[in-house]
């Protein structure tokens, strides 16, 4: 382990990762918010703008096909420029085309903004996790990563309340939701221009230097605070071989190295199948009951039971994170889910459908708190962020494509065929990766990347392992 990497392992607790936490956490939330209220706004733009249905589809597929562009482009990025620059300027992104949506007279800017919104989402979200797990000891590395996601739960809640109490209540409620949901970003712009960039990332391109600046003045603040530091271990604190500033095509090639490949395959399936199962569930399980004559789906206290059951879910598996591991907690929620989505399936009064999809959502986002968390820590900094990109873009073909499969199943092999097929891929994802992953709980990123298949970034040069275990 480096020096530098030593010296923010042995940080306590405190202040300085809970602000990074916080101010993460709310990009996260807003990022909830915006999207999930699409669900209200494309209603009364269909009408207002008198859509066909593939018109209608089309706008829906705006924020995903954004981020889809979004995560992958921003997370190659981040790993050559940085990433405090590419957040900040995703955000920015984010923030003014999701507020000139409102004042869109037609479809066709409509939808060209809320892809533009889409893709500033994807760009942040995407760097969000690697850049706080960047900072965080590994002893709370999961718990806080698994957090992180966890806030979006929050804008999800969010969404239902304005979209129940403002859409619905006010001729152009459209346009106040799109300004509401931007408003608050101004705020988080604003604060996160007093966030360092990552030393870890500083370090892999040859940047020492800057990197020891942003250590010793966090340092500082805690010796300011009374914190007593304790002595960076010599076992772990020793000098670092530069990685290289490999360019973005470079990395991105890296990915599918000898040694990397193996875990670029895993994420890239844990991603998609966890996409591929939660857009399935929750595009059209409300629709599939209505066509069973089952319609409390549509119900305001159905819905927010279902948003409501996603923050227990985020934050009992971030909790988990640290106590079963990440693998554990992403392939025992996914097959919880699984179990969930059963059980959904052969329910038939409101209690039962209400319980059963309660369980589910819990579940289903409770396996996102796995995989944030765990997605950052199985690539090596070099490509921490080309790696979580590329896996989170690759996850967005599975959520693209789980509607429209869903759509060909059901008329084919009715209601349960589509539970069949969904809670399969969903198993199948479970198994990949409980079996092929790599245990990351309790172990520093370099210890992870020196010890795994994550080395082949420089195979050649062997690198030491961290002797800093807790």
């Amino acid at each position: 382990m480096s020096t530098v990497a030593a010296r923010l392992e042995r940080l306590p607790l405190a202040g300085f990762h809970r602000k990074l936490l916080l101010i993460g956490g709310l990009g996260y939330m807003f990022d909830g918010l915006d999207s999930s209220s699409l669900a209200f706004l494309l209603p009364v733009v269909s009408k207002l703008w008198h859509l066909t249905s593939a018109e209608t589809g089309l706008v829906a597929s705006s924020t995903y096909i954004g981020y889809f562009f979004g995560a992958f482009l921003s997370g190659v990025l981040a790993d050559v420029i940085g990433r405090r620059r590419i957040m900040m300027s995703a955000l920015a992104i984010y923030c003014a085309a999701s507020m000139a949506s409102a004042t869109a007279n037609d479809w066709h800017t409509f939808f060209a903004l809320r892809m533009l919104a889409g893709f500033g989402s994807g760009a942040e979200t995407v760097v969000i996790a690697p850049f706080l797990a960047e900072f965080v000891p590994r002893r709370y590395r999961g718990m806080f990563c698994g957090a992180l996601v966890g806030f979006m739960s929050f804008g999800y809640l969010s969404s239902s309340i304005l979209g129940y109490t403002v859409v619905r209540n006010f001729a152009d409620g459209w346009r106040y939701l799109a300004v509401l949901t931007s408003l608050p970003v101004v705020m988080l712009l604003w604060w996160r221009r007093t966030l360092p960039e990552s030393p870890r990332w500083l370090e892999s391109r040859g940047r020492s230097a800057e990197a020891d600046n942003i250590v010793r003045a966090i340092e500082s603040r805690y010796e300011q605070e009374g914190f007593a530091l304790a002595p960076v271990g010599s076992a772990g604190a020793t000098a670092v071989a530069v990685q290289g500033g490999g360019g973005a095509l470079n990395n991105v090639l890296t990915l599918f190295s000898r040694r990397l490949v193996g875990t670029t395959a895993v994420s890239w399936l844990m991603w998609f199948s966890v996409a591929f199962a939660y857009y399935s569930f929750f595009s059209w399980i409300p629709s599939l009951l209505v066509k069973e004559g089952l319609t409390l789906t549509k119900s305001f206290g159905y819905s927010i039971a279902i948003y409501g059951a996603q923050i227990p879910g985020y934050f009992s598996a971030a909790w988990l994170n640290e106590r079963i591991g990440r693998k554990g907690v992403v392939a025992s929620y996914m097959t919880l889910g699984g179990l969930a989505a059963i059980a959904l399936a052969f329910s038939h009064t409101g209690v039962q459908i209400t319980v059963a999809g309660v369980c589910l959502s819990f579940f289903m986002n409770g396996a996102f708190a796995g995989v944030y968390a765990y997605t950052p820590e199985v690539f090596p900094t070099a490509v921490r962020t080309t790696g979580t990109g590329s896996s989170s873009s690759f996850g967005r073909i599975g959520s693209v494509s789980a509607p429209i499969l869903v759509g060909l199943v059901y008329p084919a092999f009715g209601f349960f065929g589509v539970f069949a097929m969904t809670t399969a891929v969903l198993l199948a994802g479970a198994c990949v990766v409980f079996f092929l992953g790599i245990e990351t709980r309790n172990r520093s990123l370099e210890d992870i990347e020196a010890s795994g298949a994550q080395a082949g970034f420089d195979a050649h040069k062997p690198l030491a392992r961290d002797g800093l275990h807790s």
